[in-house]
């Protein structure tokens, strides 16, 4: 199987790294804007070449997109244009309203799957590739039944190889869910570091920090590259996300203020009952046909 991977740096990189140890691509074609990651990716043999995106989208058989939104919005369509009818085109991005809008009418749009990996870190480039960074995580596959039944197969086909489970949703769908359980935590995680450093005796803080402080704040570390384009194009449902997070940080200030103890303890108990949920069975997930789909409760 060859492949061309559009952006080598976390994501891209590891789905290098464990489309080639699972033997299910044969050759892996690189293309980067950077030349610095596109040699950095060359040098620790995450592809085989490197290839301009002209090249490196003919006579291939899967394209992985995984570049920020604004860039992938704005070649997209260009890969569609370009490849012939067998090549099935996987994006990785974040959001996908926006992108799955921009190649709504393209004659190719069945090649097309767009996907969305649920893994990552906060680290970028392609010396932070993982191996194994999608293995029992899930992906989403968004409005699947705008692709072609040949590559949704391969799309599936190749998760599978990965590890992981699938979910199906409308891409509206995605954009809503993703805002609260991944852009969210990023944009708290901004607003935190920035209300640390913004603090006159920070240096005393940060003497201080241990673990609580760090896992928190971790995702503050996150590319701008990558995440103001998913804020921009996701901006109405992070916009909810953020005014449903402000509701909840106002009513614990509240509690606190008004030495409200009892209710403040009720706050930390029924946020305690989250452990539940994350380390037991997802009950919105059931398996169907070797399949995971998305059952939407009322």
């Amino acid at each position: 199987m060859r492949i061309t991977i559009i952006g080598l740096g976390l994501i891209g990189g590891s789905l290098a790294m464990d489309l080639r140890k699972s033997k299910f691509a044969t050759e892996l074609i690189g293309v980067d804007s950077s030349e610095k990651h596109a040699d950095q990716a060359l040098k620790i043999g995450l592809v085989d070449r490197i290839e301009s995106l002209e090249k490196g989208v003919e006579n291939t058989d899967i394209i992985i997109i995984a570049i920020p939104v604004d860039k992938e919005v704005a070649i997209l369509a260009q890969i569609l244009d370009t490849i012939n009818n067998n090549t099935t085109v996987i994006d990785m991005s974040s959001t996908k309203r926006v992108i799955t809008e921009s190649v709504r009418n393209h004659l190719k749009r069945k090649n097309f799957v767009p996907a969305h990996p649920m893994s990552g870190t906060e680290n970028s480039g392609p010396t932070a590739a993982l191996e194994g960074l999608f293995k029992g995580k899930i992906t989403i596959l968004c409005d699947h039944e705008d692709s072609g039944s040949q590559h949704l197969a391969m799309a599936e086909k190749m998760f599978q190889v990965l590890g992981m489970d699938i979910a199906y949703m409308t891409a509206d769908e995605q954009d809503h869910s993703t805002a609260f359980v991944s852009h969210l935590p990023h944009a708290a995680a901004y607003a935190l570091a920035n209300a640390v450093q913004s603090k006159e005796d920070r240096s005393i803080i940060f003497d201080l920090a241990s673990g609580g402080f760090n896992s928190t704040v971790r995702l503050a570390k996150s590319s701008s590259t990558m995440w103001h384009p998913i804020f921009q194009q996701n901006r109405n449902y992070v916009v909810e996300s953020l005014d449903v997070y402000i509701k909840h940080l106002q009513e614990f200030r509240d509690c606190l203020y008004n030495e409200q103890d009892d209710k403040l303890h009720d706050l930390i108990v029924s946020a305690n009952k989250i452990r539940g949920i994350l380390e037991g069975e997802n009950p919105h997930f059931v398996k169907n046909e070797e399949k995971i789909v998305k059952l939407y409760t009322k």
